[in-house]
């Protein structure tokens, strides 16, 4: 298949300051391809790299106006230059022979320092000059009063002594045998990362990775161009591949920065949009051509090359980032909306999202977006949770910039971001990070600790400083370069434990016997610690579905640093609480209680999550039993108890209005069902109707949220009342001020069921109910507020008498 090269309008320019003639239109022009369809370079074409960069030479006028901040590298269809006057041209001195060692290590890639033999050296009796162009006719060197044609040595060398006392600054006229183009050297050029770089990457910590590693645009020494650094240390040699050179490398490779493992190359000419992979040499000579693992941006998949960019979006929130950490997350309301963001609208691109997606939310009253992985990853079944592109957002619905203008609009509509991140595993592809340089490097070296027994895929190795340096500055990356709001870590378990999904002789036990995976102990520590310090107001929330103590404990008292935890057991409890015949719940009662032993021993989040309606689970309202009306009407009810009970919220898409059918991401959510042309459509409005009122009460109401993670913000009035399926409590808030939430998980009506009531209090209003009409229920209501009486009930002095409607929850504030 022929990758296509993302359009990049305006984004390229020319290398040189001077004006340059348009290609004419005749001339034909070379189709950019991928790794993937390029076998070999055209012998009789220019590499494309050169042609890039080349340009006319421009008048002393034009140069004279040019801006060289502005330049950027120019486009492969450029005209060919015009030839320069001035200098007498002529054939340089004979150089000394090409080391055979050197000659033969460039031409199988595996040489380390190649700007040692390439480029300008100065000599005795002159400065040595050499180039590697393969399928070069000629090249010639021009500088200031120069122009030295070299002599070929063979293989694509070129070589010669200048007449010159020191390296000058020049460029090359290199001929092919159907045109002559002028490039500069990268050879002549300086390394363009720093010791300070080098240093941070070999200790492990370089918080801002992104800016060391990968494809950096950039102006370097006075010349337009991208600088490409590659950590791979167990690597022989590395090569740069792009459709600049027509996927042959053989003219570009890069040299080792010493023991740090960093390989470098700065290309001058090469600009955003190019496609680049590197071509690593193993340490057994073999090759493999890899996409970089800090790509910023990559082809849309099944393609897989990655792609030179840079940020350019303006961003417009500055009011939210500074406001969002004014409270703590546990003290502020936090109801969130999961999200599949290529499923939720299927075909929408980031920016069409960003004109839907806000407004619904909005619309709805959640807090909070929470989107199922946007990292690249090649295989869309995987929901991105078999990532290969971790800095980059994935390319199916536009560029990196569309999407942090999916970002913005979410803030400036005041909805927070959060996103879902796997540091637990990556997947195999061979183009991608397994075995990377020819060595587990990513991955464990022990294959019992590298192989994930669930999925197939390889965990990293956390011991590894510089593999924890690229996870942690990735987390602070997307908190950084796309304003994220927070983190939802995914399979925590599975990091934590050295057995998990393992038998006995699969594992080994870590240094103090254990099973705890002391290494992802530390990097959970350090991404927490790191990611909290630099981003303010940021929060992250485990996956975890064990009793492993201590997650949401800050680091410096010996826990994990995580914000919250999903509280997997309250999911799984409640939910085969409400899979029952109501007659048969009484029987489970306390598995809608037992959560309350340990809510405040975590930060929670309540979810109801994707993982809760694929694989035959079953859509939410499609759990419930009964017919149609009781299916909605235990479904409302679920949502006002879990709207009530400490904790924060989470509902994954669909599930707002009760679609019936499981999720897929091929299609996504049944969005005809609120059609008000569909007969029943009502039913699903209703219940998209209580969401909304769900959510203005809560974010109203701060006994709902202010108190989650304390004792004092919750207190039983009825947990044992299993014969009539009836669970009573009370939320406070900072003040006392109380909230009565009741629910009702029986077919039946219940009049003047008594409950005790704080006495402070004369009466009681009804502030929500889920049977109301508006949602679809059969409106049984208490439509008067309630006198509280002297009647004892339930351990206090004073009481209600309060009508139940059916399989429902109420919600009462005093008066």
């Amino acid at each position: 298949m022929t990758a296509r090269k993302p359009s990049r309008k305006g984004t390229r320019k020319t290398a040189d300051a001077g004006a340059v003639p348009p290609a004419t239109p005749s001339a034909p022009q070379p189709a950019p391809r991928s790794a993937e369809t390029a076998a070999a370079a055209p012998a009789l074409a220019a590499p494309a790299a050169e042609a890039a960069e080349a340009t006319a030479a421009p008048s002393e006028a034009a140069e004279s106006a040019a801006a060289p901040a502005a330049r950027r590298p120019r486009r492969a269809d450029a005209a060919p230059p015009r030839p320069r006057q001035g200098g007498d041209e002529h054939a340089a001195r004979p150089a000394p022979a090409l080391d055979g060692a050197d000659r033969g290590r460039l031409l199988a890639g595996d040489h380390h320092a190649p700007h040692d033999v390439l480029g300008a050296h100065p000599i005795p009796g002159g400065v040595l000059v050499r180039v590697l162009r393969p399928f070069a006719r000629s090249v010639t060197v021009l500088a200031a009063g120069v122009r030295a044609e070299l002599h070929e040595e063979g293989d694509g060398f070129f070589a010669g002594v200048l007449p010159v006392s020191e390296a000058p600054v020049y460029r090359l006229r290199v001929a092919y045998d159907d045109n002559t183009i002028e490039v500069e050297d990268p050879y002549r050029f300086l390394p363009a990362i720093g010791e300070l770089d080098l240093h941070l990457i070999g200790e492990g910590r370089h918080e801002e990775l992104w800016r060391a590693l990968g494809a950096e645009p950039m102006e370097h020494q006075s010349v337009a161009g991208t600088r490409f650094t590659l950590w791979a240390p167990n690597a022989r040699g590395v090569r740069v591949c792009g459709d600049f050179n027509y996927w042959d490398g053989r003219g570009f490779p890069m040299r080792s920065l010493g023991s740090s493992g960093v390989w470098e190359l700065f290309l001058p000419g090469v600009g955003e949009g190019a496609l680049y992979k590197f071509d690593v040499c193993r340490p057994d000579g073999s090759h493999t051509m890899r996409a970089d693992p800090m790509a910023r941006h990559t082809e849309v998949p099944p393609a897989t090359a990655s792609v030179v960019a840079a940020p350019h979006h303006e961003w417009r929130d500055a009011d939210w980032m500074a406001r969002r950490g004014e409270r703590p997350v546990h003290e502020a309301p936090f109801s969130v909306y999961e999200v599949h963001l290529g499923s939720w609208r299927p075909g929408l691109t980031y920016r069409q999202l960003a004109d839907q997606l806000p407004a619904y939310v909005k619309d709805l009253g959640f807090t909070h977006v929470e989107l199922m992985p946007v990292s690249e990853h090649p295989f869309g079944g995987s929901w991105g949770y078999q990532v290969t592109g971790f800095f980059a957002p994935t390319s199916r619905m536009g560029t990196p910039d569309d999407f942090r203008f999916l970002v913005d609009a979410l803030h400036r509509a005041e909805i927070g971001v959060i996103m879902d991140w796997v540091p637990a595993h990556f997947p195999r592809d061979e183009w991608a990070l397994a075995e990377f340089d020819g060595r587990p490097l990513y991955e464990h070296s022990d294959p019992r600790r590298a192989a994930h027994p669930d999925w197939g895929t390889l965990e990293f190795d956390y011991g590894r400083r510089e593999v924890r340096n690229f996870l942690v500055a990735n987390a602070t990356y997307w908190c950084e370069q796309f304003h994220i709001d927070g983190l939802r870590v995914d399979a925590v378990a599975s990091m934590l434990y050295l057995d998990y999904s393992r038998e006995d002789g699969q594992w080994s036990p870590n240094e103090h016997g254990g099973r705890e995976n002391l290494d992802a102990v530390a990097f959970l520590q350090e991404m927490n610690a790191t990611v909290y310090r630099r981003n303010p107001g940021v929060v992250t929330i485990a996956e975890e579905s064990t009793a492993w103590d201590g997650v949401t404990r800050p680091t410096d008292h010996g826990g994990l640093g995580f914000g919250l935890k999903w509280n997997m057991g309250w999911m799984h409890d409640s939910l085969q609480y409400m899979a029952k015949e109501p007659v048969h719940r009484k029987y489970h009662h306390d598995e809608m209680t037992f959560s309350m032993v340990y809510a405040y021993s975590e930060n929670y989040v309540l979810p109801i999550s994707h993982d809760e309606v694929v694989h035959g689970k079953q859509a939410l309202v499609a759990k419930m039993p009964g017919d149609w009306w009781q299916q909605r009407a235990n479904h409302r009810a679920y949502l006002g108890f879990m709207w009530a009970h400490p904790g924060k919220q989470l509902l994954f898409m669909g599930q707002e209005f009760a679609q019936g059918a499981e999720w897929s991401e091929g299609h996504g959510p049944d969005w005809w069902l609120l059609d008000p042309a569909y007969e029943a459509s009502g039913d699903h409005r209703g219940v998209r109707t209580l969401v909304g009122d769900l959510n203005a009460v809560y974010g109203a109401v701060p006994a709902l949220w202010q108190r989650d993670t304390v004792p004092e913000g919750f207190s039983w009035v009825d947990g044992g009342a299993a014969e009539d399926n009836v669970f009573a409590f009370l939320r406070y808030d900072a003040d006392g001020s109380p909230l009565l939430a009741v629910s009702h998980f029986s077919p039946a009506v219940r009049h003047d069921y008594r409950l005790g009531v704080p006495e402070a209090a004369e009466g009681w209003v009804e502030v929500l109910n889920t049977d109301a009409a508006r949602y679809g229920g059969g409106d049984v209501r208490n439509e008067e507020p309630l006198k509280a009486e002297s009647v004892p009930a339930h351990g206090r002095g004073s009481s209600i008498a309060v009508t139940l409607p059916p399989l429902a929850t109420v919600w009462f504030r005093p008066v």
